[in-house]
């Protein structure tokens, strides 16, 4: 009797364990270039490019902000000074790791709607899209 209660308790516990891991979502929506560029003008979105200060004179997305995300004490200060909450935010670097990083703090910060150019700039100027300098 008592070992079927631990293993009833055991197999709740992992079950309720596993659900909760797999219930979580990303929380932030990756987008491909042109689904990217069709969230991109809506004038209400905060376009941010979080790659180096170097990286974003070589070419950017028209009307993004440069937040470099490895830039580890800045980056929460822009982010709190110059983004708005409760707006829309879409993030990109140059493959799409870093923008996966910023998405995440991003989330965690309590930003509601974030969304994340998959593959990066560099899938965006293969696919022929505009960059400024």
């Amino acid at each position: 009797m008592i070992k079927t209660l631990y293993f009833f308790l055991f197999v709740t516990f992992f079950s309720l364990g596993m659900w909760a891991c797999t219930s979580k979502d990303l929380k932030y929506k990756n987008f491909t270039s042109g689904q990217f560029q069709e969230l991109i003008k809506d004038t209400n979105i905060q376009l941010v490019d979080v790659r180096t200060v170097a990286e974003f004179s070589e070419g950017h997305i028209p009307g993004s902000l440069n937040i470099n995300v490895k830039d580890e004490e800045r980056f929460p200060l822009a982010v709190d000074e110059l983004l708005d909450k409760e707006k829309p935010v879409a993030v990109y670097c140059r493959s799409g790791r870093r923008s996966r990083t910023a998405a995440e703090f991003l989330i965690k910060k309590g930003f509601k709607k974030v969304y994340n150019l998959d593959k990066g700039i560099l899938n965006w100027i293969e696919e022929g899209r505009e960059v400024e300098k």
